[in-house]
């Protein structure tokens, strides 16, 4: 059922991302010119330019990301964690399997800043739980990574323990488990993005953790967002905020969160 669900996510996903809706558009003005129906291959050019122009004036993204990004609070105070656990996606472990140097991408502050945690918290665990978000290649491994990072930060390999296989945010809870003796003890500091965040914090209290705290990072929207062109920037943010707000409500849906914008636990 797990993977049932992870590739159906997957290709839904695919049809429904903002992105797509351009491709669609700009799909059927080619489809309305082949057929010589020109008024409405001009309606969907219309509604594909008028798209473009709201997408990259309007910072639709950011607005959409900032509650999630404020539902819990940046840098809380940590008190003797039993581990430190980040969530995969920061790292690029295709090209650091290519370069043997710790590559990151756009999330790499989940890493980093979890890495940093785990210097300044000598006695905890350092648990990284991440395997392939790929629908088609499962050979890379987010943890293999990972593990050159902490390589890199000089955090001990006897602290720090790998979980390779979770897909998404419901598996990182649910395989997490086995790796930790009580669920309920902790703290258990958790470090994803700052966006990602609710439904991370919502998928590990279903999946029966406790003592749960929040350590977001990776911020992407600023307080009091403004218009301007940046129709890339605008484009990529509104993606993000929509995987998530969609995310949320899937999880909801079928029991991986137990609210829509979940608290601690």
């Amino acid at each position: 059922m797990d993977s049932l669900f992870f590739v159906l996510s997957k290709l839904v996903w695919l049809l429904i991302q903002p992105e797509s809706w351009l491709t669609v558009l700009l799909g059927l003005t080619l489809w309305g010119l082949h057929r010589q129906s020109f008024l409405v291959a001009r309606r969907f050019v219309l509604c594909a330019l008028s798209l473009v122009l709201i997408i990259g004036i309007v910072p639709i993204g950011a607005i959409l990301i900032r509650p999630l990004e404020v539902r819990f609070p940046a840098a809380p105070d940590i008190s003797y964690p039993a581990a430190i656990i980040v969530l995969g996606g920061g790292e690029d472990a295709r090209m650091s399997a290519v370069s043997g140097l710790p590559e990151l991408n756009d999330a790499g502050e989940r890493l980093l800043l979890g890495a940093a945690l785990a210097k300044q918290h000598g006695d905890a665990k350092l648990i990284f739980t991440g395997g392939s978000a790929s629908l088609i290649d499962q050979s890379v491994s987010g943890a293999d990574g990972a593990q050159t990072l902490f390589d890199a930060f000089g955090v001990s390999r006897e602290r720090v323990v790998l979980e390779p296989k979770a897909r998404n945010t419901a598996e990182n809870a649910s395989l997490t488990r086995a790796l930790v003796d009580d669920i309920t003890a902790g703290p258990w500091v958790l470090v994803t993005s700052a966006f990602h965040m609710p439904r991370s914090v919502g998928a590990f209290c279903a999946a029966g953790w406790r003592n749960i705290v929040p350590y977001p990072v990776d911020y992407r929207a600023a307080d009091r967002p403004g218009l301007g062109w940046s129709f890339a920037a605008n484009l990529k943010l509104l993606n993000v905020a929509a995987k998530e707000w969609i995310g949320l409500v899937v999880y909801r849906v079928t029991g991986r969160t137990t609210e829509v914008m979940p608290r601690s636990c």
